[in-house]
């Protein structure tokens, strides 16, 4: 059982949640300023975000096993390895879209309102780099979403400081996802499939993720301005774009052997520092 547990886990990269959820997480806070917070919201919406992130992957992983075949690096993923069966994902996705809904519909009327188009978006990014380079945009998009999902659980409404997010969000995760494609760039462009490396090179393509990561930056310095939050916020950011710095000096054009440490760990520190920092800013700010 326990290692049933662990290639579900595996395929759905379950440890990858803390990309998209402290995000949504710092949704939430800033919306509480202006609401309040009920509990039962709040686990509403943490069911929301792990049934859709894991619906997403699942879709993912079973519209792109026989891709992941063909290429070495994932070749040994749980599909195209036989370590699980295309209906079981495919149940499996059913049952998670079918749970988000649920939730969706438990929050508020809005909520259960916008759930078709975030399926629509989190489930049609699998297919995007079928036909379009900028197949990490649409990445970003998937995950962008989460913030202004966030903000409307609590508040039953939109605002502009999580559409900035949702925007410095985009940016962040298209450019760290163009870091991680540089390692199929030549696969890429020989099975005919579209990315930023595959269509303009590796140097080129971490040129683009130190743009999307530079304006990443300013967006979410924007989100403090209209929050407005407490000077603690600016300093967190100082600090995060050190991580951004070193996230980019992890990974040359000519030595792909720490994107894995440059992808996994220090996103997954930015993310969880993030929100630390809109915590702390909150709180300083009473």
């Amino acid at each position: 059982m326990i290692e049933t547990v662990r290639t579900w886990g595996r395929m759905v990269k379950f440890s990858h949640s803390v990309f998209a959820l402290p995000f949504a997480v710092a949704g939430v806070a800033l919306a509480t300023r202006v609401t309040g917070f009920e509990w039962i919201a709040g686990l509403w919406i943490v069911v929301a975000m792990v049934c859709a992130r894991n619906a997403a992957m699942g879709f993912n992983r079973l519209v792109d096993r026989r891709l992941d075949a063909a290429n070495p690096r994932t070749a040994g993923r749980e599909l195209p390895a036989g370590a699980l069966s295309p209906m079981a994902v495919g149940l499996f996705t059913v049952l998670l879209l079918a749970g988000f809904v649920l939730a969706a519909s438990a929050l508020n009327r809005l909520c259960l309102m916008l759930s078709p188009l975030a399926i629509l978006i989190i489930l049609g990014y699998s297919f995007t780099k079928r036909f379009t380079w900028g197949s990490h945009l649409f990445l970003g998009l998937a995950l962008a979403i989460a913030p202004v999902g966030g903000w409307v659980a609590i508040a039953g409404t939109f605002a502009v400081t999580p559409w900035l997010l949702a925007v410095a969000v985009l940016l962040w995760v298209a450019g760290f996802d163009i870091i991680y494609s540089c390692q199929d760039a030549a696969h890429d462009r020989s099975a005919g499939l579209h990315s930023i490396p595959g269509r303009f090179g590796i140097p080129k393509a971490l040129i683009f993720a130190r743009v999307f990561h530079f304006l990443a930056l300013g967006v979410l310095a924007a989100v403090g301005v209209t929050a407005g939050l407490h000077w603690v916020y600016y300093a967190g950011l100082t600090l995060i774009a050190g991580l951004f710095l070193w996230e980019h000096r992890l990974v040359r054009a000519d030595d792909m052997s720490r994107v894995d440490t440059a992808f996994f760990n220090m996103n997954g520190i930015i993310s969880v520092l993030y929100l630390v920092v809109i915590l702390a800013a909150l709180f300083m700010g009473g």
